[in-house]
C-alpha cells in the first residue's frame, strides 16, 4: 500500500509541476504544496507483531542516495523506481534482528529483473542476513529462476523453495569482451594507443580482435578466485561440497526444480501460495487471510530505530563519501566521480571539526588520471588530519585504486576487483574515412608539433615518443603513491603492478588491501580509529540538493536533458538487444573520457562478470 502511495503522489507531483509550468500558478503556491506532500510522506511505517520484512531481491540497490535531479527525472518520467542504498539495507537487516516485532525475512526471488549489484555489495548483504539467522529468526527464500547473483544471496536462507517450474543456473561465471577493431578499420578511423603495463587491457578492444595472452591470463584468475568464493560459500550454507557444485556446474549448468532438490540445492518444490502459507504459519496469520503479516524492506528501512547510527544524534560526525561511477575531470554529472567536485568535498570535511573521520566508499572502474590525482591529493591531505578509511565495493580498480592508496585503512571484499595499476592514452585519426569519402586537409605551422592535437593524420612516430613519454611520467607516479601509501617497496609495486587486476582475497595477500570486511565494518573501524566509542553520527556526502535547486537551479535542467533522451537508450529484453546495449556502454565509455591530458587509470572496458 505504501508503495502504491508513493508511486501515487510521485505521478500526481509530475503532473501539477507540469501544472504550475504552464498555469504560472505561484512559487509560494507550489513550495508549500511540495513541503505538505513531503511531510505526509515522513511517516514512520506501522509494523505489526510477528511480521515478516519482504525483501525484493529485483531491487535496485546503490551505494549513494539519488540526486535531487535523478528524483525528478523519475517523477516528471511517470515511471518512479523503488531504490536503496546499499547502507539502508544493512541496517534495515540489523534492525529487524533486533525487532521483537520481526520474526523472519522473505527473500523474493519470483521477479526476473536480476540483481543490479556486483557479488562483493551480497557478500556484504549475505553477512548480514547470516547474521539475523544467528539471532535466532528465519529467512525464506522463494523463486521461479533464480540466476547465480540471487541464488548466491538466497543460498543464506533456512529455507529455500523452488517453484516446479522453475530452475538455478548454476554455469560457473564468464566475462565476454566486445572487441571494435574491425569495425573502426571498416568505417576508416585510425587508432594509436600509448600504455604501460602488460595487463593494461583496456585498449585491446580498440587494437586487437581477441585477448591478449596476458589479458586472458588476469581475466581468467579474476573468474577463479570469485568462482571459488561463490562455491565455497554455497557449498557451506547448503551443506555441498564445493567440488559437487563443480560437477554441477560443469554437466548440468541449468537445474531445474526437482534435480536442484535431489542435488541439496533447495529444500523444496512449491507454489507460490504453498510459501505464502508456511509464512503465514510462520507470522501466525489466519489461513483465510489473503497473506501473510509483513512489511516491505524498502518501507521498514523508514522505521526509526533510536539506538541505529542513523537515528544517533552526536556532535561527532564520520563522512561517509561515495565514489561511484566513473572518474571524469571536471565536476561530472550524477552517475560520475568528478574530481574537482569530489575534490571541494574532501576540502570541506578537512575543515569540519565536528567531522572525526572519514569512509571513503568506492565503486568505481577508474578513468581520467588527472581527476583522480586531483582527489587523490585531497584525501591524502584530509588523512593527515583526521583518519580516512577506504571501503571498496563490487570494483575499485585503476584510478579507483589511485585515490585510495593513501588511506588509513582498506577494507574490500573477496570478490571486490581491485588493482588494474597502470595507464595509457588513446589517439583517434580520421584520416582514411575523410579520405574516402573526398575530405582532405593540409596544414601551415610554426613548429614541428604545433599541430600534434589534430585527428586528421596518425601521430608520427617522434609525436608517439612524446606521448610515452607522458604515460611513463604518470605511471611512474601512480607506483610511487601505491609504493608510498601502502609501505610496500617499490620493486614488489612495479611487479604487482602492470595493470593487472587482483580479487579481493589475493589483492589482500599481496598488500594491496589490509583487511576483509564491507561498508560497515570499515565505519566501525573508523569510529574505533577516531576514539569515538558508540558517540559519533554518519553524515553522508555527495549532499543531495535543496529543494530550491531542484526547482529553479541545475537539477531541473539536468533532468530535462536525461528526459529529452531517455526514450533513445537501447533496453535489454532479448540476447541481441543486451549485445547492442553492450556496445552503447562501450561508446559511452568514450564520451567520459576528458582527461586533458588523454591519460587514463582504468579498467579494462565494462568488465562484467556473468
Amino acid at each position: 500500500m505504501n508503495n502504491f502511495l508513493k508511486q501515487t503522489v510521485a505521478s500526481l507531483i509530475g503532473s501539477l509541476l507540469g501544472l504550475f509550468i504552464f498555469c504560472g500558478i505561484s512559487t509560494t503556491g507550489l513550495l508549500l504544496l511540495l513541503f505538505a506532500i513531503a511531510a505526509s510522506q515522513d511517516v514512520s511505517p506501522v509494523v505489526k507483531d510477528k511480521s515478516v520484512v519482504v525483501f525484493d531481491l529485483s531491487m535496485n540497490i546503490t551505494d549513494r542516495e539519488p540526486s535531487a535531479g535523478e528524483e525528478l527525472q523519475r517523477t516528471l518520467s511517470g515511471n518512479p523506481e523503488d531504490r536503496i542504498t546499499l547502507r539502508k539495507v544493512l541496517e534495515a537487516i540489523e534492525k529487524a534482528k533486533q525487532d521483537p516485532k520481526i520474526v523472519g525475512i522473505y527473500l523474493d526471488g519470483t521477479k526476473t529483473t536480476g540483481s543490479n549489484l556486483g557479488f562483493a555489495s551480497l557478500k556484504e548483504i549475505r553477512k548480514a542476513l547470516e547474521e539475523f539467522r544467528a539471532a535466532g529468526k528465519k529467512v525464506v527464500a522463494y523463486g521461479q529462476d533464480w540466476g547465480k547473483k540471487e541464488y548466491y544471496l538466497s543460498s543464506v536462507a533456512d529455507t529455500i523453495a523452488l517453484n516446479p517450474l522453475g530452475a538455478i543456473e548454476v554455469n560457473g561465471l564468464s566475462s565476454q569482451q566486445m572487441f571494435l577493431t574491425g569495425a573502426l578499420q571498416k568505417f576508416g578511423i585510425g587508432v594509436q594507443v600509448v600504455r604501460v603495463g602488460k595487463f593494461k587491457g583496456a585498449v585491446e578492444p580498440l587494437i586487437l580482435n581477441k585477448l591478449s595472452p596476458e589479458n586472458r591470463e588476469q581475466t581468467q584468475k579474476l573468474l577463479d578466485d570469485v568462482w571459488s568464493e561463490w562455491r565455497t560459500t554455497v557449498g557451506t550454507s547448503r551443506k555441498i561440497n564445493p567440488q559437487k557444485l563443480q560437477a554441477i556446474a560443469d554437466n548440468q549448468a541449468i537445474v531445474e526444480a526437482p534435480v536442484a532438490k535431489t542435488n541439496g540445492l533447495v529444500d523444496k518444490v512449491a507454489y507460490h501460495d504453498q510459501v505464502v502459507a508456511d509464512l503465514k504459519q510462520l507470522t501466525g496469520s489466519e489461513q483465510n487471510d489473503k497473506t501473510f503479516r509483513q512489511v516491505d524492506l524498502l518501507e521498514y528501512s523508514q522505521v526509526i530505530n533510536k539506538s541505529s547510527s542513523a537515528a544517533r544524534e552526536s556532535n561527532n560526525k564520520i563522512a561517509v563519501v561515495y565514489a561511484e561511477g566513473e572518474i571524469v575531470d571536471g565536476s561530472g554529472d550524477d552517475e560520475q566521480v568528478g574530481g574537482d567536485r569530489f575534490a571541494k568535498i574532501f576540502n570541506k570535511i578537512r575543515q569540519d571539526k565536528n567531522i572525526k573521520a572519514v569512509v571513503l566508499r568506492i565503486n568505481s572502474p577508474g578513468g581520467s588520471a588527472t581527476a583522480a590525482e586531483v582527489m587523490q591529493r585531497e584525501v591524502r591531505l584530509t588523512h593527515d588530519i583526521k583518519p580516512v578509511v577506504v571501503s571498496m565495493g563490487d570494483v575499485a580498480a585503476s584510478g579507483g585504486y589511485w585515490i585510495a592508496s593513501d588511506s588509513s585503512r582498506i577494507f574490500a571484499e573477496p570478490n571486490t576487483i581491485t588493482g588494474s595499476i597502470g595507464v595509457f592514452g588513446i589517439l583517434f585519426n580520421g584520416q582514411k574515412l575523410a579520405n574516402d569519402n573526398g575530405i582532405t586537409w593540409d596544414v601551415v605551422k610554426t613548429a614541428r608539433y604545433a599541430d600534434n592535437q589534430t585527428v586528421s593524420r596518425p601521430k608520427s612516430p617522434q609525436e608517439l615518443a612524446l606521448y610515452q613519454r607522458s604515460v611513463n611520467r604518470i605511471y611512474s607516479l601512480f607506483l610511487n603513491k601505491v609504493s608510498q601509501g601502502r609501505k610496500l617497496p617499490a620493486q614488489k609495486v612495479a611487479e604487482i603492478a602492470q595493470g593487472r587486476i587482483w580479487s579481493g582475497v589475493a589483492a589482500k595477500q599481496i598488500g594491496l588491501v589490509d583487511e576483509i570486511g564491507g561498508l560497515n565494518a570499515a565505519v566501525q573501524y573508523a569510529a574505533k580509529k577516531a576514539n569515538l566509542g558508540n558517540n559519533w553520527q554518519l553524515k553522508e556526502y555527495p549532499k543531495e540538493n535543496s529543494l530550491n535547486e531542484i526547482f529553479f537551479g541545475k537539477a531541473v535542467e539536468e533532468a530535462s536533458a536525461k528526459l529529452k533522451i531517455q526514450g533513445q537508450k537501447i533496453k535489454a529484453s532479448a540476447p541481441l538487444t543486451a549485445e547492442f546495449q553492450k556496445l552503447q556502454q562501450e561508446l559511452e565509455t568514450f564520451q567520459s573520457m576528458n582527461d586533458p591530458n588523454g591519460i587514463y587509470a582504468r579498467l579494462p572496458f565494462n568488465l562484467k562478470i556473468e
